[in-house]
């Protein structure tokens, strides 16, 4: 049976416990909602340390519209359902006052490195302030020796790691594989809020990245971009973004030959809702 724990102190205790037996700990931080993408980060955290402890915690600090934090879906009981299977071992359900005892009006001062200024940080101006705010503060509580995550928050991960090389913090950052629905759709918590027609149809973000990738030898940048943007722009779908950048930096490319490491990210609107994916060129 999960042990299923509210006070950070408790926590801590826990995790103190464990570590003078010599376990290592792995984490797996969720805003809830959980679907099989999730669950693949919690398995492989369970496979890889003697400890795994997921977050469920939804933070408000991340949400730039506030309408979207009003509409995030609260599931804790169908998550616990969830995860229970698993065999993980903590899951960890804070309070705000919990995470945040001084309060979260004062924000996010961590050096990001810029890496926040394009992409998903253009159209959400303080979202990865918020995020790593709240990484930060949960990295503090479980001092994990591997922190969890997937590739689908291409931008997040990105930051993720920037900041704990920056703030030297000995953790190690596992990235997993983008998860899909049959048809290409990457899994992701808002998926719930799509029409069953919309949600059919979204594949056809997962087949452009595949047709960008395939075409990037004799297409510039320019013309990929183009043409993803042409090709998502049919109903109910509107994109917002599709966008070839240096995958260690997130800076917009010219030219493929400027980097070792080329990423198209896009950014989708359906239903009201916003879609995000990536493929590595």
């Amino acid at each position: 049976m999960v042990a299923v724990i509210e006070k950070t102190s408790d926590l801590v205790s826990l995790i103190q416990n464990n570590k003078q037996k010599g376990n290592t700990v792995g984490f797996v931080p969720t805003m809830g909602a959980l679907h099989k993408g999730h669950l693949t980060l919690v398995k492989k955290s369970i496979k890889e340390n003697d400890l795994t402890i997921v977050s469920i915690f939804i933070n408000p600090t991340q949400f730039n519209d506030k309408k979207d934090l009003a509409k995030y879906p609260r599931t804790l009981e169908a998550d616990l359902e969830k995860l229970i299977p698993t065999g993980v071992d903590v899951v960890f359900a804070p309070t705000i006052l919990e995470i945040y005892p001084d309060g979260d009006e004062k924000g996010s001062n961590i050096d990001l490195g810029d890496l926040d200024n394009n992409l998903e940080g253009a159209f959400r101006p303080g979202h990865f302030k918020g995020v790593a705010q709240v990484v930060k503060r949960l990295l503090e509580i479980v001092t994990p020796d591997k922190l969890y995550m997937g590739q689908k928050d291409f931008q997040q991960f990105t930051i993720i790691q920037y900041m704990i090389d920056s703030l030297k913090i000995k953790t190690n950052l596992v990235v997993c594989p983008i998860i899909r629905e049959p048809n290409g759709l990457a899994m992701s918590s808002r998926n719930e809020r799509l029409s069953h027609s919309t949600r059919e149809k979204a594949g056809i973000i997962y087949t452009t990245l595949k047709a960008i990738k395939k075409s990037k030898g004799n297409k510039t940048i320019k013309e990929l971009e183009q043409y993803g943007l042409k090709r998502l722009s049919i109903a109910p779908f509107e994109p917002e973004y599709v966008s070839i950048v240096d995958g260690h930096k997130l800076t917009l490319l010219n030219d493929m030959n400027d980097t070792d490491y080329a990423v198209v990210c896009v950014a989708v609107w359906a239903d009201g809702v916003r879609l995000i994916d990536n493929i590595i060129l």
